[in-house]
């Protein structure tokens, strides 16, 4: 079996590389491995030295809406992961070329080349903000699309001509929409790393607005888990993959200032972002009932390996500090 991992240098795709390659999903057990990566400024080769040398794997640096380059990548692959996305929603409201360019004109370059090769299998990654805000309950997978930021449309739009391309031309397509990640390796735009980061610096944290909004924690490592069986036996479709961890953002500066040993006097108060949405909750059940997945990594134990990460590892996220991208 051949996998191609688009935007596999990046913080989740590495993950699920560096596992794929130590046989932590037997479902793609000896599966050879292509990683395609355009390497901006969110992905690393860092996140792969581990697996740099390794027999089954192959780095290609390149762009996803490179149609040639896709075109000559599906030939006699099985499997498409397609983590390849723009998606830092600050970014996307400055200026959402770049998301619209990567996240659905590159998705399109994908579905377009895997449909020609035919016997292509696609897994594509989303996310659950392409819901809007949620005041109570969750999310269900055939809940409207009511996203409210650049970001979050351009993923919504990605995922649409997904699920287009399985019903026009039969392509086997399943999406998966993800609550939160977090852990080792996420670049320090993110909230969780910049907080840690900063605190580690003896520096100050910005919490946008009163600090009520809400989201749903999951570790990198149980969503990469949860992929890989959608991967194996997900049917065409959407799922859902949630952490069951909900917190305010005010709640989660909270557990990293006592991580850290620091308190609320590290925090700075700043302008809401625009559009800010209150809530996310997608519900998991189908996942938990077709394919068994549960998340393992509880919250409080993967927020206390995190910081000790980024304790010990400021070789990795320094430069990335020092010399930060446009």
């Amino acid at each position: 079996m051949r996998v191609l991992v688009t935007g596999g240098a990046g913080f989740i795709g590495s993950h699920f590389v560096r596992q794929l390659l130590s046989g932590a999903y037997p479902e793609l057990a000896d599966a050879e491995t292509v990683v395609l990566d355009k390497l901006t400024y969110a992905g690393n080769p860092a996140n792969l030295a581990t697996v740099a040398g390794h027999p089954r794997y192959r780095f290609v640096e390149g762009d996803i809406c490179d149609g040639e380059l896709m075109a000559a990548l599906l030939r006699g692959t099985d499997l498409v992961v397609n983590f390849a996305a723009e998606t830092h929603v600050d970014r996307s409201i400055e200026d959402a070329d770049a998301f619209v360019r990567t996240n659905v004109l590159g998705t399109h370059t994908l579905l377009r080349a895997a449909a020609d090769a035919g016997g292509v299998r696609v897994v594509h990654i989303s996310t659950d903000e392409v819901y809007g805000s949620v005041a109570d309950g969750s999310w269900t997978e055939d809940a409207p699309l009511a996203p409210n930021s650049p970001y979050a449309a351009s993923k919504a739009a990605s995922d649409l001509m997904a699920l287009a391309f399985h019903r026009t031309h039969g392509l086997e397509v399943c999406v998966t929409r993800c609550s939160n990640n977090y852990g080792p390796y996420q670049y320090p735009e993110k909230v969780i790393p910049l907080f840690v980061t900063r605190l580690l610096d003896g520096g100050r944290v910005p919490l946008y607005g009163d600090g009520r909004n809400v989201r749903d924690w999951i570790h990198v490592d149980d969503h990469c888990r949860a992929v890989s069986l959608v991967a194996a036996k997900g049917t065409p479709g959407v799922y859902h993959i949630g952490g069951g961890s909900e917190l305010s953002n005010t709640g989660l500066t909270e557990r990293l200032l006592a991580l850290l040993g620091r308190d609320w006097s590290a925090v700075e108060s700043v302008a809401d972002r625009k559009g800010h949405d209150l809530r996310y909750s997608v519900d998991a059940s189908k996942i938990r009932a077709e394919l068994g997945f549960a998340p393992r990594v509880a919250l409080t134990d993967g927020l206390a390996a995190t910081v000790r990460w980024y304790r010990e590892n400021r070789s990795w996220w320094q430069p990335l500090l020092r010399h930060p991208q446009p």
